[in-house]
């Protein structure tokens, strides 16, 4: 079975996580991209917090946290990219469900983490990130 190419938007944000090139995901994102985060309820809509939201996880996920993806799968206009992490000791194993536009702008970028200790070791360094008040019971955006 052959394997698929790798999508342009995949490659322009595997560069982005390698280079942390902030620049390159603002021209990534379409203006009515949507967040969808594995601790908040409602998706963060609009370019400003889809962008906010991953600049943090980069701040996050760039430190000595071995990040890595270890698989991919495209579909026409998305991809999902499984990743694992190290954060102070805890394993964390994701994925990564990402959507784009006819223009290869990204729309939908929706994080999944498990075990239930990553996300726990991954919500307050988030919310550091995001709002530095935060609490991990008070991400911006959160509802019940």
């Amino acid at each position: 079975m052959a394997t698929p190419a790798r999508p342009d938007v995949v490659v322009r944000w595997h560069h982005i996580v390698e280079h942390d090139d902030r620049t390159a995901l603002v021209d990534l994102l379409a203006d009515d991209a949507v967040f969808s985060s594995p601790a908040v309820f409602t998706p963060q809509a609009g370019k400003d917090a889809t962008l906010a939201y991953l600049q943090a996880a980069l701040t996050v996920f760039g430190n000595d946290t071995g990040f890595h993806y270890v698989g991919e799968w495209y579909g026409d206009r998305s991809a999902v990219l499984e990743f694992e992490a190290d954060l102070d000791g805890v394993h964390v194993n994701g994925v990564d469900i990402i959507g784009w536009d006819h223009r290869d702008r990204i729309i939908s970028f929706k994080v999944m983490v498990r075990p239930i200790k990553g996300l726990q070791a991954l919500m307050p360094l988030m919310a550091a990130q995001l709002t530095p008040a935060a609490t991990p019971s008070s991400l911006p955006g959160e509802t019940e």
